[in-house]
C-alpha cells in the first residue's frame, strides 16, 4: 500500500536521510527543512528531469538563473507590494495566529475559541536591506517567485538569442514566502524552490497554449510515476483568480493530508511585461494597471506577420520542487507483505529519480579480496554516468537489501566468493521491485546497466 499518513513519510525521511528539520538541535525552525544525503539526490534528479523536459528536449525554450535579491521596483510594478498577502487572524484566548481562510466554523484550530480578531492582510514577502545603511532607499526583498526576473530579463534574452514567438524562458531557483502557518511537512514552507516556465505567445493564441501546457504537464507528472487516479485538474473560478491572471488551472495531487495543488498553470496575459515596460501607451495592453516611469526598456517583440511591435501574453506552468518531492515519495511508498510474518517497505521510485542508482554490496564485510573487487566495480560503473553508485559495507546482505529497498535503489550488485573464484568473474544483480536475482558477468555489467536505465 502507498503512504497513508504524513507520519509514515516523515519517519522514513528522517530515518533514511532524506529530510531533516532545520536547526533540530535547537528545537527547529518552523517551515524550514534541510535535505540530507538522499534528499539532495532526489531533489537534483527531479530538477534534472524538469530541466531536460523543458530545455534540452525542446527547441523553443531557453534557461535563466537570476538573483534572489530583488529590486524593490520590480515588486512594486508587478503588484506584489500591494497584493501579495494572506488574510491573518489572531485568537485572543490562546494567542495563536492563523490564516483566516483556514479557519473552520469560526473557531480557533488550537483551542476552539470563537474570540478571534477581524482578518487583516499580511504581506508574505521577506524584506532586507542592501548596503550598510538601513533606509527606505536600500530596501530590497528576497524574491517571492522566480517569475519576475524572467520578465525583467525578457529583452536581454530576446536580444541574445534572437527568439521569435512562441518561445519560453525556464528557471529553477529559491523563493521565499513568510507563511503565517507553515504546515504539512514540506508541503507549505517559508523557503522553497520553484521550477517555472514563462512561455510567451501572441495575444489571441493564449487560450490554445494554455490548454497545451496543461496536457503537457499532466503527461510529465505521469512520467515521474504519479498515477492518474491520484491527480485532479481544478479550474479556478473567475472570481478567485490572482490579480494577474486571465485563467488558471491547478494540477492537484492526493497528498497524505488531502487533495491539494501540485502545480499551477496560469494565463498571465500581458500583465507582467506590460507593467514592467516603458511607454505602455504605445501598445494595446489588456492588463496593465500601473504607469511605469521607472523602466528603461520596452519589453516587446516584433510580430513578423504584420511587422508590429507587441507585448506578448504569457502562459506559466509553475511547480514547487518540495511539493514534487512529497508527491513522488507519497506515490512510491509501498508496504509489502512477504508472508510468514515478514514485510518490507520499498520506495518504488522511477529509475531516473532514485537517489542511488546502484548499490555494490560485499557478501563479507572487510574481506580484502571482495572489497577490492567492490571498489573496482564501483569505479567502473561511475564512468557510465548513470548517477550515484554506493558501496554498502555492512556485512549483512539481508539488511543491506532492505535498506536499499526502503530508499528506492533499483539494483543491488553483490560481490561474493564466486566472483573471486570463477572465470569469467560474475556478480549477483538483485531487482528492487521483483526481488529477483541473476548472475551477470562483470564484463557485461556496463551494457546490462545501460540497457536497464535507458529502457
Amino acid at each position: 500500500m502507498a503512504a497513508t499518513s504524513m507520519d509514515q513519510l516523515v519517519a522514513l525521511c528522517k530515518r533514511r536521510g532524506f529530510i531533516f528539520q532545520n536547526a533540530d538541535i535547537y528545537g527547529g525552525m518552523q517551515g524550514v527543512y534541510d535535505y540530507g544525503p538522499l534528499g539532495v539526490e532526489l531533489k537534483n534528479n527531479l530538477r534534472q528531469a524538469w530541466w531536460r523536459a523543458m530545455v534540452y528536449e525542446r527547441d523553443d525554450i531557453e534557461g535563466l538563473d537570476a538573483a534572489i535579491l530583488t529590486n524593490r521596483k520590480v515588486l512594486k510594478y508587478s503588484g506584489h507590494e500591494d497584493t501579495f498577502s494572506d488574510p491573518m487572524t489572531d485568537c485572543r484566548k490562546c494567542k495563536g495566529r492563523f490564516r483566516a481562510d483556514h479557519i473552520k466554523d469560526g473557531k480557533c484550530p488550537n483551542c476552539g475559541s470563537t474570540d478571534l480578531t477581524e482578518p487583516r492582510p499580511f504581506n508574505l514577502m521577506f524584506k532586507t536591506m542592501t548596503g550598510p545603511v538601513e533606509n527606505p532607499e536600500n530596501l530590497a526583498y528576497l524574491r517571492p517567485e522566480t517569475a519576475q526576473a524572467i520578465f525583467t530579463q525578457f529583452k536581454n534574452v530576446v536580444d541574445a538569442t534572437s527568439r521569435k514567438l512562441p518561445f519560453g524562458i525556464a528557471q529553477i531557483g529559491k523563493s521565499f514566502r513568510n507563511e503565517i502557518t507553515p504546515r504539512n511537512f514540506i508541503f507549505r514552507v517559508r523557503e522553497f524552490e520553484q521550477a517555472e516556465l514563462e512561455f510567451f505567445v501572441k495575444p489571441g493564441e493564449d487560450e490554445k497554449w494554455h490548454e497545451y501546457w496543461k496536457q503537457n504537464r499532466i503527461a510529465w507528472w505521469k512520467e515521474q510515476g504519479l498515477s492518474e487516479e491520484n491527480m485532479h485538474i481544478y479550474t479556478t473560478p473567475q472570481e478567485d483568480l490572482a490579480h494577474y491572471a486571465k485563467a488558471c488551472c491547478d494540477i492537484e495531487y492526493r497528498f497524505p493530508h488531502g487533495m491539494e495543488e501540485l502545480e499551477g498553470i496560469a494565463n498571465r496575459r500581458d500583465y507582467d511585461l506590460g507593467n514592467h515596460t516603458k511607454g505602455q501607451e504605445e501598445f494595446s495592453l489588456e492588463a496593465h494597471v500601473h504607469a511605469n516611469p521607472d523602466s528603461t526598456q520596452k519589453l516587446c517583440i516584433r510580430d513578423e506577420e504584420n511587422n508590429n511591435w507587441i507585448v506578448p501574453f504569457v502562459i506559466e506552468p509553475s511547480m514547487g520542487i518540495e511539493r514534487a518531492v512529497l508527491a513522488v515519495l507519497t506515490e512510491a511508498y509501498t508496504e509489502e507483505d512477504l508472508g510468514d510474518g515478514n514485510s518490507r517497505i520499498v520506495l518504488k521510485l522511477k529509475k531516473h529519480l532514485a537517489p542511488i542508482k546502484v548499490a555494490v554490496i560485499p557478501l563479507k564485510k572487510n574481506h580484502d579480496g571482495i572489497m577490492n573487487k567492490c571498489h573496482e566495480i564501483k569505479q567502473n560503473l561511475l564512468k557510465l554516468g548513470i548517477g550515484r553508485v554506493a558501496l554498502e559495507n555492512t556485512g549483512n546482505i539481508g539488511k543491506a537489501y532492505r535498506r536499499h529497498d526502503e530508499v528506492g535503489t533499483p539494483l543491488c550488485i553483490t560481490v561474493d566468493f564466486e566472483t573471486l573464484e570463477n572465470s569469467p568473474e560474475s556478480v549477483t544483480v538483485r531487482d528492487r521491485d521483483t526481488m529477483e536475482q541473476k548472475r551477470v558477468n562483470v564484463a557485461d555489467l556496463p551494457n546490462f546497466l545501460r540497457d536497464y536505465f535507458l529502457s
